[in-house]
Parts: C-alpha cells; structure tokens; sequence
C-alpha cells in the first residue's frame, strides 16, 4: 500500500528567519527576513526525510538601520533586484540534520542545519501544528556577499560567518 503524503505550510506569524554576524568584531548585530514561504512533504507526521522547500524574499530583510537595509539589498550584498529569492530545497533530514542546498545570487551551496524538533500539537481553531528551532553557519563569501572593509585598528568591518536561527511553525493542510 502506497503511503499517504502529508503537506505542512508555514504559520508565517508565529515563524522567524534571523540571521547575526560579527561587526568589527567586537559585537554581533543581527536581521531577519520578514516574507517567506515554507512547504514541507512528509509521509505522515513523521518529518524525517520531509521534502522541505523554502523561499525567502531578500527585500524583506530588516536590520533595524534603514542605511544597512539598503545597502544588504544593493549589489555589495544581496542585489536584490537581480536576485529577489534565497532558497533551501532539502536532500535529507534524519530528525537532528537538515542537509540541503541553499542559493543565495545564483550560488548555491550544501548546507548543513541542527534541528530541534519541539513536537506537534493541536491550536485552539483545530489546527495541526509542529514546531522547528534550526541553527547553522554559512560563510557570506562563499555566495559572492564579498563586500567588506578594514577599520583604522585592522579589523574587519563584517565578519564572513553568518549564524543563521530559524524558527519555524508549520501547519498541517487538509
């Protein structure tokens, strides 16, 4: 008997995608991205091996500074208007590790994400929902974010690492 597929889409509302890197080394600033979408295939409600897709929309980065949010979105970062979506399409998750392929301005790289599942649990409206903390580092460089500068001291302005902290609430569809 051939198994049923289950759908999941993101709970937009109660879902994040951060990111914090270093600047000047001395601190960590972060952002978030503000419009995503999410969609995750599963046998059941057993995610390990899920078929996970997810679009993020660059313009809807949010530092907090509207000077760096334009500059993220100029062709020093991101260029935005070339290059309007960031993806993930997975390979595997065995219910700890994410591992898929991320493209970020044409470039597309094998990343590796920590997961925690924290569960599913039925909303008050009768929804079916599950709950992700994902974790994981990616070097900017590596995706042609290449623009950086020196301080007077010698340092670094923006640091290559990128943390990236995902919260995710999917919700199951009828």
């Amino acid at each position: 008997m051939e198994s049923k597929k289950t759908i999941w889409k993101v709970d937009a509302a109660h879902s994040e995608f951060t990111f914090k890197v270093k600047h000047m080394m001395i601190s960590t600033m972060g952002g978030e991205f503000e419009k995503f979408d999410v969609t995750a295939e599963t046998e059941g409600d057993d995610f390990k091996n899920a078929d996970i897709q997810v679009e993020v929309e660059v313009d809807s980065i949010v530092t907090k500074n509207g000077d760096r949010d334009a500059h993220l979105k100029s062709d020093d970062f991101f260029n935005a208007e070339k290059h309007p979506l960031i993806t993930f399409k997975s390979k595997s998750f065995d219910g700890e590790t994410l591992v898929g392929d991320l493209t970020i301005r044409d470039v597309t790289q094998e990343v590796f994400l920590d997961v925690e599942f924290n569960g599913i649990a039925v909303d008050p409206y009768g929804q079916t929902k599950a709950g992700f903390e994902l974790t994981g580092a990616i070097n900017r460089k590596e995706y042609g974010l290449k623009w950086n500068a020196v301080t007077e001291a010698g340092s670094v302005v923006v640091s290559d690492k990128v943390k990236l902290e995902v919260n995710v609430q999917l919700v199951k569809q009828a």
